[in-house]
């Protein structure tokens, strides 16, 4: 199954708490948790181009499985890491945030992040 395609943000759980731990402003967390986010994946093969799109802000981020490559973080830091496929999941830990994207059918991606015991789900719908 391809991740190719575009998803559009349906539900997140946990948004706020997540993101107050990880350092972002409540100004950021109350403007960030009402707008819309499009999710664009680009699979060829092994190599991914994944754009997010949340109000104004866009962030990609451009992998090949198994290889290092510096990936945006959320609050917009650059790290190196590496992107794990297994089966239907791509696994990458990002600065002690282990992030598993799961494509759960063909219309249906679910990004789970964890920091410690603190999890933030975000579910997409393919438009």
């Amino acid at each position: 199954m391809s991740f190719s395609g575009k998803y559009e943000l349906q539900s997140q759980e946990n948004f706020e708490s997540f993101m107050k731990a990880i350092g972002l402003s409540d100004e950021l967390i109350q403007k960030g948790k009402d707008l819309k986010s499009i999710s664009e994946i680009e699979e060829k093969g092994d190599n991914f181009k994944v754009t997010v799109t949340t109000g104004t802000k866009v962030l990609v981020n451009i992998f090949t499985i198994g290889q290092e490559a510096e990936l945006e973080t959320i609050t917009g830091e650059k790290v190196k890491s590496v992107v794990h496929r297994e089966g239907n999941k791509l696994k990458v830990t990002l600065k002690g945030i282990e992030s598993v994207t799961e494509l759960v059918d063909g219309d249906t991606i679910v990004n789970t992040l964890t920091l410690g015991d603190l999890v933030y789900k975000r579910t997409s719908k393919r438009v």
